[in-house]
């Protein structure tokens, strides 16, 4: 029997509402292993992983998403997977989109495949994504979707210390990848309204304001490290 080389990563934090059905969900549409990393939850998210059928690595304090999902890809390195799909815990993205993603990344030899849904952008969203393009250059739709798929090569940059020092995995993921002369492209799936809680960026002006500030310092630096080269 071939060995899986796929890995399915879940950064969540007090998703225990949600993150059982979504494990059950992917397990039923790929039948790939599942890694829920649990950023130091204080509710049940981690029984309700477990009882899904996922492997759980729970975090002693929180790290943020990208904290968690830099955990869950260095785990892949460590354990020789050769792709890994990211996914939120919420329900948002679709499971049937996985196998899609995957088989994107493989027949585009990309480092970096984007499940892209620009339609579920709020006004928030949809100006943070026009601001980023302009200041960074970067020309993806869809620039906050935490649904991914990486290659072997994308894993092992984004596991690396290069990428430890940033706070989100999207604008600085891209311009990391970008500036590593990586293969990024984005493809269409469907995305569901979140069923529980609220989003951690775009549910206010004010939490938007302090992601701009962020990014555009990330995407400056950037453009300004690209002009070097």
């Amino acid at each position: 029997m071939p060995k899986i080389d796929t890995l399915i990563i879940i950064p969540a934090h007090n998703e225990a509402a949600l993150v059982g059905n979504t494990v059950r969900d992917i397990l039923d549409a790929t039948h790939l292993p599942v890694v829920v990393v649990d950023d130091a939850s204080t509710d049940d998210t981690t029984t309700r992983a477990r009882k899904a059928g996922a492997q759980v690595i729970p975090l002693a304090a929180q790290l943020g998403a990208w904290g968690a999902t830099q955990t869950g890809l260095r785990y892949a390195l460590k354990n020789g997977y050769r792709n890994v799909v990211t996914i939120d815990a919420d329900g948002q993205h679709d499971a049937q989109s996985i196998n899609h993603l995957l088989a994107t990344i493989r027949s585009e030899d990309a480092d970096l495949v984007i499940g892209s849904c620009t339609r579920r952008g709020s006004a928030a969203r949809k100006t943070a994504w026009s601001l980023l393009r302009i200041l960074s250059g970067l020309t993806m739709r869809d620039l906050t979707s935490g649904f991914r798929a990486y290659s072997h090569k994308g894993i092992s940059l984004l596991a690396s210390r290069a990428a430890t020092s940033l706070d989100y995995q999207d604008i600085g993921v891209l311009c990391l990848m970008n500036n590593a002369g990586m293969k990024i492209i984005e493809t269409d799936v469907c995305m569901y309204p979140r069923a529980d809680g609220k989003s951690r960026i775009f549910h206010s002006w004010l939490a938007v304001s302090q992601y701009m500030l962020y990014s555009a310092i990330l995407a400056v630096s950037h453009m300004k490290h690209t002009k070097k080269r």
